[in-house]
């Protein structure tokens, strides 16, 4: 037996577009949530390069 053996495995990443018919209901709730809090994460990321770009265009301006 090997160390890797007795170490948790990950769990795969899902993959847009990926085929939805072999997961449970549970899993789909599980797989929304997921995605919910992803578009959540990348919005606030969005939001500040938003803002660092404005403050450059405005130091630019002048």
């Amino acid at each position: 037996m090997d160390i890797e053996d007795l170490q948790p495995k990950k769990a795969k990443a899902h993959v847009v577009g990926a085929d939805l018919s072999t997961l449970s209901v549970a899993e789909l709730r599980a797989l929304t949530e997921t995605l919910q809090a992803e578009i959540a994460r990348i919005e606030v990321a969005l939001d500040e390069k938003q803002s660092s770009k404005n403050a450059a265009e405005a130091a630019f301006k002048r």
